[in-house]
């Protein structure tokens, strides 16, 4: 197939000159150099692009950053993408959102989608839940499938265990677990069933931000939720108002805050 487009050409001609990113371009596509050679299909970087103008800036860096992390993929031992896989919750429409069929699960309520992230696939940041795109798991011929199956059962137990921290400590707060931040741990059914347990099967959840949660609301000022959310980088934010947990959902509540009652906590 020859290159489908001069930007494309020249979006990559930036990304060796200005990211140093190390690779070959051909007729078929790309050649990753900086290690095992590693062939990438024109389709491939396009879907990379996500939509921005090709010779734009904002192509270029999600080019280079999905050309990094298929890097990562490649080096990471297979054995461990299949140990350290984990279930990934975000906020319907997050930044981290890799777009269409990174998405395996949705909470009934609209409010927040599971895909696949890998623990520790940067090796600087270990403790790091890394988003991993479809097209990453096509290019490198993985079935996500499989890793999904392997997903879901770590993610209940952790919920699981989750719950059982969040009654012991008696601090009204949710903390992440086992790799899994708190938003991840909300489409757990597991950690849903001990929040609406002793609630009328209803309970409402501040989380602002993906490592914390407060289910103390009636004691809270939900503005200072939607404050916190605003002042949290776009990456890191959780839901940008309260939810409602039920069992079997989580929706956002309305826009317009009650009357005033407290603040949260710090946690």
């Amino acid at each position: 197939m020859p290159v489908p487009s001069l930007a494309l050409r020249e979006t990559l001609l930036a990304a060796q000159v200005l990211d140093d990113v190390d690779l070959e371009i051909h007729d078929d596509g790309v050649l990753l150099t900086d290690g095992s050679p590693i062939p990438i299909r024109w389709s491939s970087l396009l879907a990379a692009a996500g939509g921005a103008p090709l010779g734009s800036s904002r192509a270029r860096h999600r080019i280079v950053a999905w050309l990094r992390l298929r890097r990562q993929v490649a080096d990471f031992p297979a054995a461990m993408l299949f140990e350290q896989c984990r279930a990934l919750g975000l906020p319907t429409g997050h930044v981290l959102n890799p777009g269409r069929g990174w998405v395996h699960s949705q909470v009934l309520g609209d409010a927040l989608v599971l895909g696949i992230g890998v623990l520790g696939l940067d090796a600087g940041r270990p403790d790091d839940v890394a988003v991993v795109p479809a097209s990453i798991w096509r290019s490198a011929r993985i079935n996500p499938v499989r890793l999904w199956e392997l997903c879901q059962p770590h993610l209940e137990r952790m919920g699981g265990l989750a719950a059982v921290r969040w009654r012991r400590d008696g601090e009204n707060v949710i903390r992440p677990m086992g790799g899994c931040d708190v938003v991840t741990l909300l489409g757990s059914r597991s950690l849903r069933a001990a929040l609406v347990r002793d609630a009328g099967g209803m309970r409402p959840v501040a989380a602002p931000m993906r490592t914390r949660g407060w289910t103390a609301l009636t004691q809270s000022d939900p503005a200072f939720t939607m404050a916190a959310a605003e002042a949290t980088e776009p990456a890191e934010r959780g839901f940008q108002r309260p939810i409602l947990v039920t069992l079997d959902e989580v929706v956002l509540a309305t826009d317009t805050p009650p009357p005033t009652i407290g603040t949260l906590g710090a946690a």
